[in-house]
């Protein structure tokens, strides 16, 4: 999909709070605990390489991406500094694993074994670096059992193209208020602990929910997601730890204003009719960019007021009910301040009845991403 530069919506990226978001929490930390920026889905939508540059300014200590390809985005762009991959990885790629010098997954002992024959293929002097992932209650990826967690280990151990760098598991519900669950997966966790003889360098079980509201977290690093655009993991479940400063702004402009006289339609499938005379708005943003056709209905902000999203949402573009004439020009905030008034991502998220995390990875790549410092 192409950027589109020619046009004034755009996504604004505040690195001043993500460098104060991540501070906060680097302040909380033991000293012995290191924190590992996420980045993937491009950075949770705000740009996976400004946002890691930032990161790293603010005291990161190293990253954590999905895919392999996003890892190489960050190692084609200079960034030296640890990367974990935290799905899962074909043995096929693992030339280029070693190649990139990245940190991947593991999650079943089949798979160490075909990745074992691959690296007898290779023939590479530099060791691959494993993380085994132990599935305490998510249900999705890794090793079940304390036992299986140890004959990984063991393997990777008597491998000696294989370095043992990492244990982890991740919490389903550390966001909630009800702990039981995550109390029962902590404790599961720490029984694969108590099975290793050795351990490797990291041992990492905390998400952003974890970090804030779990003081009593396993490990000596941090996943630090979500939160760190300025965003509660939780939604609405629970306070902020600390002051959260939201990254991300989306605005544009009016495009056209016109005034409509009573009993016309507007948009697709004429489902919305002006009831009198009215002053209509043209807004260049759509599904297309991420703003889906759910939102109709809700509001946006055009000098501090609250203007309807009415008709349905085009591809490309929105229609809005003005209190009055505004000038063609004039900014349209769609999360962000305005005046004394502000959308929340999470606002837009309880009207489309999904999480943030989803709104802001579905600001597609045709809207730019403007950083501001």
């Amino acid at each position: 999909m192409v950027v589109t530069y020619h046009r004034p919506t755009r996504a604004l990226i505040h690195r001043k709070a993500i460098e104060k978001n991540i501070k906060q929490e680097i302040e909380r930390l033991p000293e012995e605990v290191e924190l590992f920026a996420v980045v993937k889905a491009q950075g949770y939508g705000h740009g996976a390489v400004a946002t890691a540059q930032t990161a790293l300014a603010a005291g990161a200590a190293g990253f954590c991406v999905a895919t392999l390809d996003e890892a190489i985005e960050l190692r084609e762009v200079g960034i030296v500094e640890p990367i974990l991959i935290l799905s899962v990885v074909f043995p096929s790629y693992l030339s280029l694993v070693l190649d990139y010098d990245l940190s991947i997954t593991v999650a079943t002992k089949q798979w160490l074994i075909e990745a074992q024959e691959m690296l007898a293929d290779i023939g590479s002097d530099l060791p691959l670096k494993l993380h085994i992932k132990a599935d305490t209650g998510m249900g999705r990826i890794g090793f079940l059992t304390p036992e299986e967690v140890k004959e990984a280990a063991d393997f990777i151990q008597r491998s000696p193209n294989m370095l043992w760098e990492g244990l982890f598991t991740h919490f389903s519900t550390a966001d909630e208020p009800d702990t039981r669950y995550w109390e029962q997966q902590n404790q599961r966790f720490k029984k694969m602990l108590d099975v290793l003889e050795e351990k490797p360098r990291y041992i990492h079980a905390s998400n952003s929910a974890t970090a804030l509201w779990h003081k009593e977290f396993p490990g000596n690093m941090i996943r630090y997601g979500v939160a760190m655009y300025g965003l509660n993991p939780s939604g609405h479940a629970l306070p902020d730890a600390y002051p959260l400063s939201p990254a991300l702004e989306l605005v544009s402009e009016l495009i056209q204003v016109k005034e409509l006289p009573a009993g016309e339609g507007i948009g697709y499938g004429e489902t919305y009719i002006t009831p009198e005379r009215e002053w209509i708005g043209t807004v260049p943003i759509g599904y297309a960019d991420g703003w889906l056709r759910k939102m109709q209905g809700f509001s946006v902000l055009v000098d501090g007021n609250y203007c309807e999203i009415i008709g349905r949402v085009c591809m490309d573009q929105l229609m809005i009910r003005l209190p009055h004439e505004y000038k063609v020009g004039t900014q349209v905030t769609l999360i962000g301040k305005s005046g004394a008034a502000e959308i929340t991502m999470q606002e837009v998220a309880d009207h489309l009845d999904t999480i943030h995390y989803e709104v802001a990875c579905m600001i597609s790549e045709r809207v730019p991403r403007i950083y501001k410092e």
